[in-house]
């Protein structure tokens, strides 16, 4: 069975390339504490550290696809918003394999409208989808921009980059 892909990878290197950089960016905070005492109350060493855990997480690829195959879980009965779907025997920590998407980005604004698309109607799918995210499942991505979400011929609303999600509780 054939059918099409779309597949992310790490770039080689990003590991290492990052580490220097957090070496950078956490020397930079040190001298800044220790030379600029006034600047002590920006925390700036506790931003760099937030920095390391979210970047470190979005560099393991499983993580992604399992929420996105989560996302497609919480949605799976709703016909105007759709996930590609995860290939789990091709996914790995620096390779995700998924269904590829066929639409035209929420950043062409243009080809939308050339295609027949109701902008009114898509703005409010986004809207209610983010909300159903959010008050419904407790879960949502937190990179929600237009670049993130296609439109398909039938005018179903996808997302894809699932790199940066968010939980809530009831509280």
């Amino acid at each position: 069975v054939r059918r099409k892909v779309a597949v992310k990878v790490l770039r080689p290197g990003i590991e290492e390339a990052f580490e220097r950089d957090l070496k950078l960016f956490f020397w930079i905070a040190d001298m800044v504490e220790r030379f600029q005492p006034a600047f002590r109350r920006l925390r700036l060493r506790k931003m760099v550290e937030i920095l390391e855990q979210s970047v470190s997480l979005e560099m393991d690829l499983r993580l992604e696809a399992a929420a996105a195959a989560e996302m497609g879980e919480n949605f799976a009965d709703d016909p105007d918003f759709d996930v590609p779907v995860i290939d789990w025997q091709r996914t790995g920590k620096r390779v995700m394999t998924q269904s590829q998407v066929e639409g035209i980005s929420l950043s062409n604004r243009e080809a939308l409208i050339e295609a027949g698309h109701d902008m009114a109607q898509i703005s409010a799918n986004v809207i209610r989808v983010f909300l159903h995210q959010v008050l419904r499942d407790g879960f949502f991505r937190a990179d929600m921009h237009q670049g993130n979400l296609f439109v398909n011929a039938e005018g179903q609303l996808i997302a894809v980059d699932f790199g940066i999600m968010g939980r809530m509780d009831r509280q």
